[in-house]
């Protein structure tokens, strides 16, 4: 499973989806492609070039209140909704655009019903590259006030949105001032450097510290533009999947690479988002206790070979957990939830005991 496999989870569910399509008034909530009386044989109505289309609320009603800039990065499963009731206050409390390569309705329900406090969901669901230059999508993205990447498989995004009008309108849309948040895969391509899962598989930590220099890590990177995470590359369901080793490889190559050691890795846990304000000011939002985990590669490899196993010294991890803060620009951390220092010896990853 690559790291956007998981569908979307959010966890509550207050009223039963039934009431609350009743609530919302049915006209409102316009899902044609899984209204069951709908003739199995006739068109689907979701259908477009490229890309299926579904809307929920009053997609006309002006937007309640000012944007704010702001990113949402989730590392995947159930969502923790106070993170999402941030992104939604940034967009204005006005109408949220999902964008996703697999499922339909799922994220922009959960928005609307479970979430609450916006005006309308939109969702783009790509199947095709040509959907990226498709006019009605791009004023679809334009005019949205917040944009929120689903979980599913990075390496469609990559295939159908690199270089085209729709990721350069995915960077307008920051520009001027707008939330935009990522779950799973959403999040893996909001890095500056991205793992594109364009090997056919989702690579294990194992896997990526004996060949670090190999085919397997296929990285990405003049892909989107966000602010804050120019020198950053992201990964998520992070503990869960015992990812730091596939991290810190990640990070030797692109130090290798580039021939600089300020690279950044940040790992979101499952049920887990980091908050970046305007400012650059991070906070935690977590349900599980979950964590953030900022790596930093700063010495050189001592072996990086191509076909050979990765050798690294002292590289330190810092977590940070909904009591600490996490300042951007110089990345300052208040109150980290621990600070731990690892190494590779020969492609096995190893946590230096406190004192040595």
């Amino acid at each position: 499973m690559r790291s956007g496999s998981t569908p979307d989870r959010p966890r509550w569910r207050a009223i039963a989806l039934a009431a609350l399509w009743l609530t919302a008034g049915g006209a409102a909530c316009a899902q044609p492609a899984t209204d069951p009386a709908r003739d199995a044989t006739a068109p689907d109505p979701s259908r477009r070039d490229g890309y299926r289309y579904y809307q929920i609320g009053d997609v006309s009603a002006p937007r309640p209140a000012p944007t704010q800039a702001g990113l949402m990065l989730v590392g995947g499963g159930e969502w923790p909704r106070e993170a999402f009731a941030w992104m939604i206050q940034r967009a204005g409390n006005g109408r949220i655009v999902i964008l996703r390569a697999s499922g339909t309705v799922e994220a922009q329900n959960e928005f609307f019903h479970d979430i609450g406090g916006i005006t309308a969901a939109q969702t783009l669901v790509f199947d095709d590259r040509r959907a990226a230059s498709d006019s009605r999508v791009l004023e679809i993205v334009r005019r949205a006030d917040g944009i929120f990447i689903a979980g599913g498989d990075q390496s469609n995004y990559v295939r159908y949105w690199k270089g085209t009008p729709l990721a350069r309108a995915l960077d307008a849309h920051v520009r001027a001032g707008k939330p935009i948040g990522g779950t799973s895969a959403g999040l893996a391509i909001l890095g500056a450097y991205a793992y594109g899962a364009m090997d056919g598989g989702s690579l294990v930590s194992s896997t990526a510290l004996a060949d670090p220099a190999g085919p397997q890590l296929t990285l990405v990177e003049d892909f989107l533009h966000m602010p804050h995470l120019q020198r950053v590359i992201t990964d998520s369901h992070f503990g869960k999947r015992d990812r730091l080793g596939r991290l810190i490889a990640f990070l030797a190559r692109l130090s290798n690479e580039h021939k600089r050691q300020d690279l950044i890795g940040l790992g979101v846990d499952e049920h887990t988002a980091l908050c970046i304000d305007a400012r650059g000011q991070g906070r935690v939002f977590s349900g599980n206790g979950g964590k953030v985990w900022l790596v930093r590669a700063q010495q050189p490899a001592q072996v990086y070979a191509p076909g050979r196993p990765l050798s690294l010294r002292a590289v330190p991890v810092i977590g940070l957990d909904s009591g600490s803060a996490l300042r951007m620009r110089d990345l300052k951390i208040e109150r980290p939830a621990f600070s731990e220092l690892y190494d590779v010896q020969a492609g096995q990853l190893i946590r230096r005991q406190p004192g040595a």
